[in-house]
């Protein structure tokens, strides 16, 4: 099931980020953009013979392939390598991630990196959808993107890779007001860390799902409803 979610997905983002056009909705004042294509560089003038969110959309989706509860539900749904834990592939040696082409999963921390820039794009748009007209308002729109931040937020800063950067290569976690600190804000990520999963799948969906509400009132669909 989960290797279907994840297929079906990329199929979803492929599709959407290759339509290059209907991903802003800017009606009755409003200004909602569709995370595939966060931040708007066609907005900004850049001029390229294919769809901008190719040159974007590739980070946040090099942080999910890489990161380790993806690669976990991918190689056992795809690849039944390993099928379990403890338990070994069907055919040859495991070799776990110390060769070719699972070697390449060691770019998940880098990706860590890009895809914090792009939430802070994210965060920019979700505010920016709470001004209408250059007054603060509320469409269901603007609910539906900052949700989308703040699953994206979970997710990310859930990483094991944000664990070691909070906490790792820390041997006391006591031995100084420093290290104290870091041990606090290796405790809070922890908490995140214990829901990585459904912060994963919540976070996939809904980023999906953002795209879709904004293309559908872009298209006139229906019209965004306003709270305030």
């Amino acid at each position: 099931m989960s290797g279907f979610g994840l297929a079906a997905f990329g199929v979803y983002a492929f599709a959407a980020a290759a339509l290059g056009d209907g991903y802003r909705y800017t009606e009755d004042g409003a200004d909602y953009l569709s995370p595939f294509y966060s931040p708007d560089l066609a907005g900004w003038g850049l001029d390229v013979p294919f769809s901008s969110a190719f040159l974007v959309i590739w980070v946040p989706l090099g942080f999910r392939a890489t990161c380790y509860y993806y690669r976990k539900a991918y190689y056992r749904a795809f690849f039944l390598s390993p099928p379990a834990c403890a338990v070994a592939p069907r055919k040859g040696r495991y070799r776990g991630e110390a060769a070719l082409p699972y070697l390449l999963m060691n770019a998940h921390r880098y990706f860590l990196f890009l895809a914090t820039v792009v939430l802070g794009f994210l965060w920019y748009d979700a505010v920016r959808a709470l001004i209408f007209d250059g007054s603060f308002g509320v469409g269901v729109g603007s609910l539906v993107l900052l949700a989308n931040a703040i699953l994206l937020s979970l997710f990310t800063f859930g990483c094991n890779s944000v664990r070691h950067l909070a906490g790792g290569k820390l041997d006391c976690f006591t031995c100084s007001a420093r290290a104290q600190t870091r041990h606090r804000l290796w405790r809070g990520v922890g908490v995140l860390n214990g829901r990585h999963m459904e912060w994963a799948w919540m976070s996939l969906v809904w980023v999906g799902l953002a795209d879709l509400y904004v293309r559908l009132a872009a298209a006139g669909v229906f019209a965004d409803p306003r709270i305030i």
